[in-house]
């Protein structure tokens, strides 16, 4: 899946509150068909990314309809120890992983008898450090494996020396049981490893699953998750599940109420979709009309005539200008029409950086 279609794996132990979470998830989720991960269904779902500022311009253009940005989540089988020996369904799961953008760990931090933990006691960062280690250990299996197969064509092929170099720093630093994400490359490294979809090398976002009474204020274990994520770079979401859940499957304006009877602004799922989006450095631009407002999502630095790209190649090839106002322009102007009348909508060219909420009028040859 590319990057302007991000998918994130949900990975965790077992009883962790990861189907739930998931489950959660598919009840919001728009239908699947042109998706890469459908032929795995019902392990993905696509999920709208809410963004109030489209409502408000689908009101001020009286467009026909609203398209959201979306995510992909693939729900991983609970990983256990030995799934890179392929323990449980291990290496068929790790496999799915390979093909997402970012990993969600979901962990437990809840007491309840009723819940047996997989390893008899509750203890986030084992948790962490349970599932990392097996994806580490996939890591290695697999770099090892391209290294001995790279390692007999290399004779006489100095190309392959580069990769090779980078390989042997991939497989030291693994065989330390320490994930790629923090082994140090230059940049002609990080291009050889490119090509491997290496688990521990894709950034992470943790998710402290709590009880509902631990939602206003954080327990000592999502503190100890917090100073371990930090540690790392990492962020950690802190929700509960089961009250997402419930949430999911409650109609738009409901959620709202039972979300203000909680004291939250927001649920834990689109908190957990907004940080999956700056996790990956993706922003989104805005096209609006009467047939539809639409968010694009792009990588943060991406130009205007990359953009138009986006929308189709034919408007990147033909690209003349952008026309771009602010969407806090266009409701304070009340529109385009007035904002252009405002001097507020400026002409840029093909290389101007396209910015988050940019709302974005192309001008091409056909």
């Amino acid at each position: 899946m590319s990057k302007t279609n991000l998918s994130c794996g949900i990975v965790g132990l077992p009883n962790v509150g990861k189907s739930t979470l998931f489950n959660a998830l598919t009840r919001k989720s728009v239908p699947a068909e042109n998706y890469p991960f459908c032929t795995i269904d019902p392990n993905i779902g696509v999920v709208e990314v809410y963004d109030p500022r489209l409502e408000k311009l689908t009101q001020l253009s009286h467009s026909e309809k609203t398209v959201y940005a979306n995510v992909a989540f693939v729900d991983i089988a609970g990983l256990v120890k030995g799934a890179s020996k392929g323990e449980g369904l291990g290496n068929q799961f790790l496999s799915h992983i390979r093909e997402t953008d970012a990993i969600i760990q979901v962990v437990r931090c809840f007491e309840d008898e009723n819940i047996v933990h997989v390893s008899g006691k509750v203890n986030p960062i084992d948790d962490i450090l349970t599932i990392q280690l097996e994806l580490i250990l996939s890591d290695l299996q697999m770099a090892e494996n391209v290294y001995q197969k790279m390692l007999k064509q290399a004779k006489g092929k100095k190309e392959l020396q580069p990769t090779l170099y980078a390989l042997k720093k991939a497989i030291d630093h693994l065989n330390l049981e320490k994930p790629l994400r923090k082994l140090s490359l230059t940049e002609e490294e990080k291009l050889s490893l490119s090509p491997y979809p290496f688990l521990t090398g894709k950034k992470v976002l943790y998710v402290a699953n709590v009880k509902e009474n631990d939602l206003l204020s954080k327990n000592p274990y999502v503190l100890a998750m917090e100073e371990f994520a930090k540690q790392e770079g990492s962020e950690v979401i802190m929700l509960c599940a089961k009250i997402e859940e419930e949430i999911a499957q409650l109609p738009k304006e409901e959620g709202k109420e039972f979300l203000k009877s909680l004291s939250l602004e927001e649920s834990g799922l689109d908190r957990l979709i907004h940080s999956a989006f700056r996790l990956l450095g993706l922003i989104t631009y805005i096209t609006t009309g009467e047939k539809e407002t639409k968010a694009w999502t792009i990588v943060q630095g991406t130009t205007a005539a990359a953009a138009a790209g986006k929308i189709h190649s034919d408007l990147e090839k033909g690209f003349i200008r952008a026309e771009v106002i602010t969407y806090e322009d266009m409701i304070f102007y009340q529109g385009r029409v007035a904002a252009r009348e405002a001097g507020r909508a400026r002409s840029e060219g093909r290389n101007y950086i396209v910015q988050d909420g940019d709302t974005i009028l192309f001008y091409h040859n056909q």
